[in-house]
């Protein structure tokens, strides 16, 4: 395998993809099931897979020995203490694939690699003002390099895919955002995953940003132990996705959970979206009107110190906001939870939380049943991070809701 980089010239050459690192390698159902039922459990023995899975112990036998050869799976230390033959448990290899994430957002990119058990191995993240489509492949293309540097031969070998997440409409809600209009409008008609599929023999994925925050909530946080639940995201622009049956929804076109065009009530009381009021882009232009530095919210990412009153009067405001829109949300799905994460510090995403959670009862819900507001638990990575899980989907995981049948 090989990498082709925008200068035109060949990288590296890499060792041929194992069998199991690629869709039509771990192609059949049962395989797929077994990786899907050890990333859920952890840890796993054969007994326990056929028990789960209701094949045979002579099938998982031959599906795990074929894993094992192929990388995917490796054995952990004998659990002994029990009558008869001690049980071996099984669980992901980290080494096994690896997989490449791009979080494009309107006010910093970032590039993830992880591993198949999810460990996150290198992060680069860049904060611009308004990425231009030429800036953001020159990142792109030096980013991935610096990202798979410190591979080996074979384990740069083992990468199954990059995905994408972005905003369907990166030049939308132009009055919000502050760009030119020049290079706002040099994303419309941009195709993104197309310019990076030139650059690159991987397969490339595309994903709403949003949408990618969910699926990684969904397979690497507490979404694992929820069937269902709706999600918010605190970004420059606030989004969400939906989780349907342990899988992520995307609906007809994609836009599924686009909860940012959920109407909310203004402060002046007129009728306005959610994105208005509760995005990062509203407490920006708060900080930035009130003499503050409004750069500092994605400068520092592990405190904003100097958001001072802006953020005091901004989290009011948008707390209320998504209760009124989780009440929304709940009439119609009736999940089991609403998730809150986002681009904030983790002091920030608690208070907001807790702000959601009393501002609920200013909300008329007459007709619902209580339902809790949850704190997420990727917080800034969640894009880059949902975006690398593309290529994991698409090869070793199966469909949550099969899985959580055989959990219950």
């Amino acid at each position: 395998m090989s990498i082709e980089w925008a200068s035109g010239t060949r990288g590296d050459s890499y060792p041929e993809l194992s069998r199991g690192t690629t869709q039509t390698g771990v192609r059949l159902y049962n395989e797929r099931l077994i990786l899907s039922l050890v990333r859920l459990h952890g840890q796993l023995p054969k007994a326990e897979m056929a028990r789960l899975t209701g094949l045979s112990a002579q099938t998982v036998s031959v599906i795990v020995r074929q894993l094992e050869a192929d990388g995917l799976l490796k054995r952990c230390t004998p659990q002994r203490g029990k009558v008869g033959q001690p049980l071996v448990p099984f669980e992901l290899d980290p080494n096994g694939a690896f997989s490449i994430g791009l979080k494009v957002g309107r006010r910093s990119g970032d590039l993830m690699l992880v591993d198949l058990a999810g460990h996150v191995r290198h992060t680069i993240h860049r904060p611009y003002t308004f990425p231009s489509p030429t800036e953001m492949i020159s990142f792109v293309t030096s980013g991935v390099e610096e990202l798979v540097s410190g591979l080996t031969p074979e384990q740069r070998g083992r990468i199954s895919g990059m995905g994408i997440a972005a905003p369907f409409e990166l030049w939308n809600w132009a009055e919000d955002v502050g760009a030119p209009p020049d290079v706002l409008m040099a994303w419309k008609g941009f195709d993104l995953q197309a310019e990076i599929a030139t650059r690159f023999t991987w397969p490339i994925h595309f994903c709403n940003d949003a949408s990618a925050a969910c699926a990684a909530e969904l397979l690497f946080g507490r979404g694992r132990d929820l069937q269902d639940f709706a999600y918010f995201y605190l970004g420059y622009f606030i989004g969400g996705g939906v989780v349907l049956n342990g899988s992520l929804y995307l609906g007809r076109h994609g836009n599924a959970g686009a909860l940012a065009s959920l109407p909310v009530t203004s402060e002046l009381g007129q009728s306005e979206q959610l994105v208005h009021s509760t995005s990062l882009a509203s407490l920006e232009r708060d900080i930035k009107r009130e003499g503050g530095d409004p750069e500092l919210l994605w400068r520092d990412l592990g405190e904003w110190r100097g958001a001072g009153p802006s953020l005091d009067r901004w989290l009011t405001r948008a707390a209320f906001n998504v209760a009124t829109a989780a009440s929304g949300v709940m009439a119609v799905l009736d999940c089991s939870a609403i998730i809150i994460d986002g681009a904030v510090p983790l002091h920030v995403r608690a208070r907001f939380v807790e702000a959601v959670q009393q501002a609920l009862a200013r909300v008329d819900r007459q007709g619902l049943a209580d339902f809790p507001i949850l704190e997420g638990t990727i917080g800034a990575d969640a894009r880059a991070l949902g975006a690398a899980s593309l290529p994991l989907f698409d090869n070793f995981i199966i469909n949550r809701n099969v899985l959580f049948k055989e959990k219950a």
